[in-house]
């Protein structure tokens, strides 16, 4: 898979992603893909200062991308 495929992948699991987010006033926004195996992303909105954003970012957004590229390793949010 290329690197233009892997991130219109990470585009379509955030499009998956992103109205769970935005019913809590939340959103996210893709800031990069490293090595292709490695993806920031910005939470934003009232995801910023909630308590449970780690946990949404490792099962909820982690899990959704590694379903749509599955060579991702890891999704790290950038404050």
């Amino acid at each position: 898979m290329t690197t233009e495929e892997i991130k219109i992948n990470i585009e379509k699991a955030l499009e998956e992603i992103r109205p769970f987010l935005q019913s809590d006033g939340g959103d996210i926004s893709l800031i990069s893909i490293d090595d292709d195996k490695t993806v920031k992303v910005r939470l934003e909105g009232a995801c910023v200062g909630c308590s449970v954003n780690q946990m949404t970012l490792k099962s909820g957004v982690e899990m959704t991308i590694k379903k749509y590229a599955p060579q991702i390793e890891e999704v790290i949010n950038i404050s």
